[in-house]
């Protein structure tokens, strides 16, 4: 698979991401932690993580594929994910994360590429077979492939949603698979 098919198929993620970034909220200045007071509870935060080179990314997968200065080249983002099967800039934070029921669950992604936060029966590959192919995963996780335009955050914007079930929950980046988070739900 070519740097080619990750742009064509990264072009097609950010057309998805910016038709439904209007939906999207934008980052509060005030956001620095992972637990925040809301109406009816607290919310508790995962935020996705990535340090693209505008210049380079944009350069390789198209204008807006990278829209903040993280300081790593397309080269250097390939050269890593080759070598370790996964790109440490580009993280789910924290991986592990304790809540209650009834609390909301809360991605916020803080990078400069389109994510998902995706939630998953078991962690696999993402949309991206290149990426899949250098990360070291043969499966597509199943959720993956049924991704719908909401599902992709664009840089800044925010999902959540209300966890009503104990357990432990698994999340992943479908275009950067190995963003991955366990999230454990108690009672209330």
């Amino acid at each position: 698979m070519s740097i080619r098919t990750y742009s064509c198929v990264f072009a097609i993620v950010a057309v998805l991401a910016v038709a439904c970034s209007r939906d999207a909220q934008p980052l509060s200045p005030s956001v620095g932690g992972s637990v925040f007071a809301v109406a009816g509870g607290l919310e508790r935060i995962v935020k996705l993580f990535d340090a693209c080179d505008p210049a380079t990314f944009n350069a390789i997968l198209g204008p807006g594929a990278c829209t903040r200065n993280g300081g790593v080249t397309f080269q250097n983002f390939i050269d890593e994910l080759t070598r370790t099967r996964s790109a440490g800039a580009w993280h789910f934070a924290p991986t592990v994360l304790t809540m209650k029921e009834g609390q909301a669950l809360v991605a916020l992604n803080t990078g400069g590429e389109t994510h998902t936060f995706t939630e998953v029966d078991e962690f696999g590959g993402g949309i991206v077979p290149n990426l899949n192919q250098l990360a070291g995963l043969t499966t597509v996780a199943h959720e993956c492939t049924q991704l719908k335009p909401g599902d992709f955050l664009a840089p800044g914007a925010r999902s959540s949603e209300v966890e009503e079930e104990t357990g432990v929950e698994k999340y992943q980046c479908c275009i950067h698979p190995w963003m991955r988070a366990e999230i454990r739900i108690s009672e209330k």
